[in-house]
């Protein structure tokens, strides 16, 4: 059993020592190999060596020409881009020759707009293109540049090819700078040559100047836009001014306008306000809205701002010289309407003109507007002080009237002042007045009420007229004319003022106690003075003194001297007197004869026995004289004269039924420079 268990192990040893063997001998032969094969690889490893240092070169020319492709592609890319867009340019320039070809040729108007809008869009499609191409080029030839500069540098070529590649490169460059810049003024030509159509209003129009504005100003030549849009936008305004046949604004120097027939220089004034008015309102809003509108997208507001100002500077600036000129001229009472015309449109228009000029751009226009306004209440200021001073003097350079009559200046001064007084030019006149008093006293003044300071200033006249009158009393010889003149003139600024705008701004009673109360104890002095010295003839005091004997003779004496008397100051009357207010005439008549012919007919009833052997005038005849005297003795119709002794406190009725003077009134007013009297 053992024996049998030992051999099993032997053979199990003796195979394995048989595959030890095998296993020995497999390793001694695998090593050989290896050693073969090592001394193989060895062979290998020098031969790869030497051919690795023979493959060197070429492997550096392989990078290089890897690196020159990849040069190559990159600046390929962008040529190709740039090619592109110089063909795209070169066809829109062919595309905006036509167009511009058609649109000259092209005579309506409606489709003369539309080609140019096409040919607006043109040039804005080429101005993208040469902006593409201005971006493109600067890359395109710097990448040629960097493939040049690697040529140059790894020797890539030879020194010939080379610097030719160099030579291209720079006139290349020249190229893109003189052409980029020929087609940009290619655009800017086309931008120029596009003249403004004959009005501007509707969108597409406004659409087209904004686009033609836009692309001069985004292709530097905001100073071109400028240019164009003022000097034609300018041109149109005023041809719009022109049809208005402003031919008067060629003369503005104060000399040229003091030359001037006034009714010519009224005219022209009552033109410049209103061509003043339309200008602003109208043609100037409408130049400043189409400003923004075309050239608000372009450029910031003060720059627009100011091309329109510079439009409406240059016509604004006419305008301003005949104003100035016209408040430079002479102060002649006549131009004080036509200043305060001309102070309050200016006054009407200060908001809008604010509006339309207001901000920095507008400053200078603004600052000349005030300053016109400041000459305009100067100017009607002084014109006013200067006519009362005037009246004040007596120069009117008249003597008082030969026959008592109304004063040229009175009636003058009147109507005036009465015309001075109404609605259309108390407010305007009021205010002139008050804004110089401000100026004067300072803005923190206090100064009086409007109707005050007006009431005031002609008041001042008023008195002034009153003392020229009282002045010119003085003057006669004639012992009856003082009071034939006073009572003329005084009933003459009563009943012409009364009931008017004057009279209720001066009262009632102002205008009884300065002037009717004066024309009616005028009217007393004179009745004393030209009949009183007749009446008191009769007086039969000293008649009863006398005796039987010496009666008659008294009372022939006393009646033969009335007579004479009677008809020396009728003939006065006839020949140098005159009351040419047919109701005042008529007033005088009544008392006269209330006076005379009473006084005569006691006379006559009294003694009538003593003179039966001579006839004499009847109180009937002595009446009928009279009233031949005072013209058939109108009654008056308007008003009722008291002939009043001074001092006298009366009570005044009277009547207004109509007016003795109603006339139309005066809008045109002449200082009067007749040398001689008034009839």
């Amino acid at each position: 059993m053992e024996t049998r268990e030992d051999d099993s192990m032997l053979i199990k040893l003796e195979s394995a020592c048989s595959d030890l063997k095998n296993l020995l001998q497999t390793s001694i032969s695998m090593d050989s190999n290896l050693e073969k094969m090592g001394k193989s690889f060895d062979s290998f490893q020098e031969t790869l060596t030497t051919g690795s240092r023979r493959v060197a070169h070429l492997h550096s020319l392989s990078i290089e020409t890897k690196a020159l492709d990849t040069r190559i592609n990159r600046a390929v890319s962008p040529a190709l881009s740039l090619l592109d867009s110089f063909k795209l340019s070169e066809s829109l320039q062919r595309k905006l020759l036509n167009l511009t070809s058609k649109l000259s040729d092209e005579k309506a108007p409606n489709k003369k707009l539309k080609r140019l809008k096409k040919c607006v869009d043109c040039v804005d499609k080429l101005n993208v293109a040469i902006n593409s191409i201005s971006q493109e080029c600067e890359p395109a030839i710097q990448k040629l540049q960097e493939v040049v500069e690697f040529l140059s540098r790894t020797k890539a070529t030879d020194q010939y090819r080379t610097l030719r590649l160099r030579e291209t490169l720079v006139t290349l460059k020249a190229l893109y700078e003189t052409e980029v810049d020929a087609m940009k003024a290619v655009v800017r030509r086309q931008r120029c040559r596009r003249r403004l159509p004959r009005s501007w209003g509707s969108e597409m129009e406004i659409e087209v100047l904004r686009q033609i504005s836009e692309t001069l100003a985004n292709n530097d030549c905001l100073d071109i836009v400028i240019e164009i849009y003022v000097k034609v936008r300018y041109k149109r305004a005023a041809k719009a001014l022109m049809r208005l046949n402003p031919d008067y604004l060629r003369t503005y120097t104060h000399e040229e306008i003091d030359e001037m027939e006034w009714e010519n220089l009224e005219t022209a004034i009552s033109l410049w306000i209103h061509h003043f008015e339309l200008a602003v309102k109208t043609v100037l809003v409408s130049e400043k809205s189409l400003s923004g509108q075309v050239l608000g997208g372009t450029m910031d507001s003060l720059i627009w701002q100011e091309c329109f100002v510079k439009i409406a500077d240059k016509i604004m600036a006419v305008f301003f010289r005949f104003g100035e000129g016209v408040a430079r001229s002479s102060k002649e009472p006549q131009k004080l309407f036509k200043l305060l015309d001309m102070f309050y449109s200016l006054e009407k228009m200060k908001g809008e003109f604010s509006e339309v000029f207001g901000g920095e751009a507008g400053a200078d226009i603004c600052l000349r507007f005030r300053e016109l306004e400041k000459l305009l209440v100067h100017a009607a200021c002084k014109v006013f002080w200067e006519f009362g001073l005037q009246i004040e003097g007596n120069q009117d350079g008249l003597p008082p009237p030969a026959d008592g009559g109304i004063p040229k200046l009175v009636r003058y001064a009147t109507n005036y002042l009465k015309y001075l007084a109404t609605d259309t030019y108390s407010v305007a006149m009021a205010k002139v007045l008050r804004t110089e008093q401000i100026w004067k006293a300072g803005i923190l003044s206090k100064p009086e009420s409007d109707e005050n300071l007006l009431k005031n200033a002609i008041t001042n006249v008023m008195e002034a007229i009153q003392r020229n009158v009282e002045d010119k009393r003085s003057r006669y010889k004639d012992k009856v004319l003082p009071h034939i003149l006073a009572t003329n003139t005084y009933w003459y600024i009563y009943m012409r003022t009364r009931n008017s705008e004057l009279g209720k701004l001066l009262g009632e009673q102002y205008m009884k106690k300065r002037y009717k109360i004066v024309a009616e104890e005028s009217a007393y002095l004179y009745q004393k003075q030209a009949w009183g010295s007749l009446v008191r003839l009769l007086d039969k005091e000293e008649i009863k003194k006398a005796n039987k004997e010496a009666i008659g003779a008294m009372v022939k004496g006393k009646l033969e001297a009335f007579l004479n008397g009677f008809n020396e100051v009728a003939q006065r009357h006839k020949s140098s007197y005159s009351i040419p207010d047919g109701g005042l005439r008529g007033q005088i008549k009544e008392a006269t004869v209330n006076l005379v012919v009473p006084a005569y007919s006691e006379f006559l009833s009294s003694y009538g026995y003593v003179l039966q052997v001579k006839p004499y005038l009847t109180p009937e005849a002595m009446e009928g004289l009279l009233g031949q005297i005072y013209g058939g003795g109108e009654r008056a119709r308007d008003g009722k004269v008291v002939v009043r002794r001074q001092g006298s406190r009366d009570r005044i009725e009277e009547t207004q039924s109509g007016s003795v003077e109603r006339s139309r009134e005066m809008r045109q007013f002449r200082w009067p420079k007749s040398k001689t009297s008034d009839a």
